[in-house]
């Protein structure tokens, strides 16, 4: 793994800003429109079409039945069942403190004002096929949506040959969706944001996909909300010689195994130590089943950085803004305030960033490429709108009248100083 020891500068300068490889391609963004617009025009038609073409399977009923649901469940290992059962509770537990309530301030006589909060309707949850069917990802989606009060969750995934991952339908039983369909790539997207004839309509997408869908869901941003548009995955780790470099070099590894632009980053005072987990790394790289896709990663996206100090490891990692960060150090918790911009916290030896992926609690839905730095987790907040409201009686407008109408005509809308002079005016219509 490469180990860059140049001062904090210049490593900041060649670090800190990531050019997302799925951004900015036309060619893509050019193909997604046009199946976009398809799915517009054509609705389930052209889901058949693509699905002929791009999957290789010929459907003529998209949803996939309840009861093939429940047998899925009925016959899942029960190993299974408990890890997504008990990843379930921990995942309510933490996302319930979430919740938010709306408020009503009648503090001013004679004014009421507040805020309401209100569930979204529906929302549709993208899910991955093949290698990449996550059915932690699920929980993850919907569980905050249903602390939210949201009415309808459906689910897309594209179909498969032999059939939609078993794991991903138990998931979906487990984690309570509404309805599943089997529909990948933009089109999915597509017909989640415009609805077809069999598949409903949503106002909000959520989860992960490869860059057709990431495009996708960023051109029907505007008809409907989206979470966020994630890149390949992160994990950034701040340690120095009292954490053990195998067990950094295989939490690197970790995220380094998922796509061959992942990007494991350490950050460390202690050049001795930075060998010891490259060493480390080679090492485990040997015997690691999907080795080919890390090696990639850890070589053409990965980086060891040698800083002087714990205090320039923060700086560092703030600038990089990573997805996850463990902070690897003794005492780990007395370092919290130094960090400005993550996605998810491992605070600690123990704290291994899977523990977070799957049954931890906290969101594993995180903002990637750098947007940390105004991106969050996803959470209950996600599905929710906010809807506010005042009341005025007649004396308390009555006081504010002058300060309403001079900023109005301030600003050229006399039709605005009108409406409301129009309250004290004997035939209700202003004078002015």
């Amino acid at each position: 793994m490469q180990i860059l020891t140049q001062p904090l500068n210049e490593l900041l300068q060649q670090v800190a800003t990531r050019t997302d490889k799925q951004a900015n391609k036309p060619e893509v963004e050019s193909t997604v429109a046009a199946i976009i617009d398809n799915v517009r025009q054509n609705g389930d038609a052209a889901l058949r079409d693509y699905s002929q073409q791009f999957d290789k399977v010929a459907l003529t009923d998209f949803q996939i039945p309840q009861a093939a649901i429940e047998m899925a469940y009925e016959n899942a290992d029960q190993e299974l069942i408990d890890a997504l059962n008990l990843a379930k509770r921990n995942i309510i537990s933490y996302h319930k403190k979430e919740i938010q309530n709306g408020f009503v301030d009648a503090e001013q006589p004679g004014v009421v004002r507040g805020e309401k909060i209100m569930p979204l309707a529906a929302v549709g949850l993208y899910v991955p096929g093949g290698t990449a069917a996550y059915p932690s990802s699920i929980l993850m989606n919907v569980i905050p949506a249903k602390l939210a009060g949201v009415n309808k969750i459906v689910m897309v995934t594209p179909p498969q040959a032999d059939g939609v991952a078993q794991s991903v339908l138990v998931a979906a039983k487990i984690a309570g969706i509404d309805e599943v369909y089997q529909v990948g790539g933009a089109q999915a997207i597509a017909a989640l944001a415009y609805g077809t004839q069999t598949i409903p309509r949503v106002d909000k997408i959520t989860g992960p996909g490869n860059i057709f869908v990431a495009v996708a869901k960023k051109q029907v941003f505007g008809q409907v909300d989206i979470d966020m548009i994630a890149g390949p995955s992160e994990i950034g780790v701040i340690a120095d010689e009292g954490a053990t470099a195998a067990q950094v070099a295989a939490d690197l590894l970790s995220q380094a195994e998922h796509d061959k632009l992942a990007r494991p980053m350490l950050v460390t005072p202690s050049l001795t130590f930075a060998k010891q987990v490259s060493a480390e790394i080679d090492e485990q790289l040997v015997t690691l089943p999907r080795r080919n896709i890390a090696s990639a990663s850890v070589e053409n996206e990965g980086f060891i950085a040698v800083v002087d100090n714990i205090d320039d490891a923060f700086t560092l990692m703030n600038a990089i803004s990573p997805e996850h960060l463990e902070v690897e150090l003794a005492d780990a918790m007395s370092y919290l305030n130094q960090i400005q911009n993550a996605g998810s916290v491992f605070l600690g030896y123990n704290a291994s960033e899977p523990v977070g992926d799957y049954v931890a609690g906290p969101n594993h839905i995180l903002p990637t490429g750098g947007t940390a730095r105004f991106f969050s987790p996803l959470g209950v907040s996600d599905f929710v709108k906010r809807i506010q409201f005042v009341d005025y009686t007649r004396s308390a407008l009555a006081k504010e009248v002058k300060a309403i109408t001079t900023l109005a005509r301030v600003e050229g809308l006399e039709g605005h100083a009108r409406a409301v002079e129009s309250r004290f005016s004997e035939n209700g219509v202003s004078s002015k």
